[in-house]
């Protein structure tokens, strides 16, 4: 128990505590950043925008809007961040996400962030920050949990929608008739809610095996272990607003399996080969990631009893993941980089925070959180094209 508290807590708070960015590169010398976005096709099984809430996964651009990027995230907003498309644009990869890929599939611009307001949201809007919660801050400062990025919560972005819905249409009638021929991704959104909290019970520096760090330990597994419930309750709650204004087919995203995540890895530093699982990833932190998951499942199913008119998808981000991550000879990563950060040539058994590598099409982790433009297109594939989100909330034409 002992040895799988200070798994679960030492990784998810690398996320917080990454202290420094990948050390940047020139900026490619044929850096325009080809805009898919404004390519023309036919419109896919008739949907005709996109609405996206979420944090870093899905960010194109909200926070580097906001300006309030501290600790790992104010290197996003520069090189080598976005450096497969030109510079940074406020995605957390080295190029697009998997927002961006979907879009480019349905025949749709990519998304613009909703902080940019001279873009054109013609075809939806981007409500996604990096750094953001599935519930408020105040929420969270009641548990002791400090939000040091955004208050751009999922209430606030889901008040952004319902406020842009409204400007934007002369009635609800009309936003229904409009959320009819629309994709709603409500997530993923929730984990770094679990970060804040390992982080607010962080040991202290020196002591890691001493009596009092081993309380704190306890103490942020059990308030991590308590959020799940209201953090699942935040994300299907989001989803029955929107359900409720018209929506007829929405994805709720599960959460990665973080014990595959480097940076999470490299914080354990576990050296017992049974901790373990045969994926080589930690099996206490993709058993946390799996409590998450069944949880928000069991929370689908009863918006589905409740409106079975709607397509209500899961996406499946954990076995997705742990696909990816088993075929990944198959479709061109480095098998013996699959757990290393491309932010990393030599830091550590994960590679994380050091140089950029030199191939990052063969890595799927960009900085040890989040994933390389290769691994996103890979995952959503997977996603929307390999049955990993169910039911599939678009049909693509057969090839």
């Amino acid at each position: 128990m002992k040895t799988m508290a200070r798994i679960v807590v030492a990784a998810l708070v690398a996320l917080l505590l990454l202290a420094g960015p990948c050390h940047a590169r020139p900026a490619p010398q044929h850096a325009a950043a080809k805009s898919a976005a404004r390519e023309k096709s036919a419109v896919v099984d008739g949907i005709t925008a996109i609405y996206n809430f979420g944090d870093s996964l899905s960010d194109t651009g909200n926070l580097l809007r906001e300006g309030d990027a501290t600790g790992v995230l104010q290197h996003t907003t520069n090189l080598p961040y976005g450096s497969a498309v030109g510079g940074a644009t406020g995605r957390c990869s080295d190029g697009y996400l998997m927002i961006d890929f979907l879009a480019k599939d349905l025949g749709l611009p990519l998304l613009n962030p909703y902080l940019d307001k001279g873009a054109d949201f013609a075809h939806g809007v981007n409500f996604a920050v990096a750094g953001a919660t599935a519930l408020d801050a105040a929420a969270l400062a009641r548990r002791g949990v400090v939000v040091p990025h955004t208050n751009t919560s999922l209430a606030v972005q889901l008040q952004q929608f319902k406020d842009f819905m409204t400007a934007n249409t002369r009635s609800p009638q009309e936003i229904r008739e409009k959320l009819a021929r629309s994709l709603v991704m409500v997530g993923e959104i929730g984990g770094n809610d679990y970060n804040y909290a390992f982080s607010a019970n962080k040991p202290a520096a020196g002591g890691a095996h001493n009596l009092y760090n081993f309380g704190r330990v306890a103490t942020a597994v059990v308030e991590a272990v308590a959020l799940v419930p209201d953090v699942v309750r935040s994300v299907t709650d989001a989803a029955r607003e929107v359900l409720d204004m018209g929506a007829t087919r929405v994805v709720i995203p599960g959460n990665f399996p973080l014990g595959c995540v480097p940076s999470y890895m490299a914080a354990a530093n576990e050296t017992d080969p049974a901790a373990y699982d045969a994926n080589g990833c930690l099996a206490a932190l993709n058993l946390f990631s799996q409590m998450h998951n069944v949880l928000l499942q069991q929370g689908i199913r009863e918006l589905r009893r409740d409106y079975p008119g709607a397509t209500i998808a899961y996406a499946d981000y954990f076995y997705a993941y742990v696909r990816m991550l088993r075929d990944a000879g198959k479709t061109g990563f480095d098998e013996a980089a699959v757990t290393k950060a491309c932010c990393g040539a030599g830091g550590g058994a994960y590679n994380v925070d050091m140089e950029v590598c030199a191939r990052p099409d063969e890595h799927i982790s960009w900085d040890g959180v989040h994933l390389t433009q290769r691994a996103y297109r890979v995952m959503t594939d997977l996603l929307y094209h390999k049955g990993f989100a169910s039911p599939a909330p678009v049909e693509f034409p057969r090839p």
